[in-house]
């Protein structure tokens, strides 16, 4: 097993094939691997990871931005995610940023945009 850092697309691609023979070749005992196999398969998952993060960084989303965008993909109006913030108008408080999500709204709010939590995290 000799996994290198990755230095460009190419590198990628060929790291990416490999990471889904491996998981292909032992889809069935995934849970059962010995410890050079996770090991080996933790390794190419970071150094991917290592590689998208520098290439291709995420931008910072705005979490009431975020809120509004899952709404709006949702179908979703106000009346509808009232009870992740208690009420309709503290919702609407929260929505023009007048105040601050708590962690109870960010609990709630993930469940119903079906969302992970850390895209409502400022």
């Amino acid at each position: 097993m000799e996994i290198s850092m990755i230095k460009n697309d190419q590198e990628l691609k060929a790291m990416t094939k490999r990471l889904n023979a491996f998981l292909d070749a032992h889809a069935e005992d995934l849970e059962h691997l010995s410890p050079q196999d996770e090991e080996e398969m933790e390794l190419m998952c970071l150094v991917i990871k290592a590689y998208e993060d520098k290439r291709y960084p995420l931008p910072e989303v705005n979490p009431i931005d975020f809120i509004k965008f899952m709404m709006e993909q949702k179908g979703l109006k106000m009346k509808d995610i009232a009870p992740c913030f208690g009420t309709l108008s503290r919702a609407y408080e929260v929505l023009s940023g007048k105040r601050n999500l708590t962690l109870a709204m960010i609990k709630k709010l993930r469940v119903v945009l079906e969302c992970p939590a850390d895209a409502l995290i400022a």
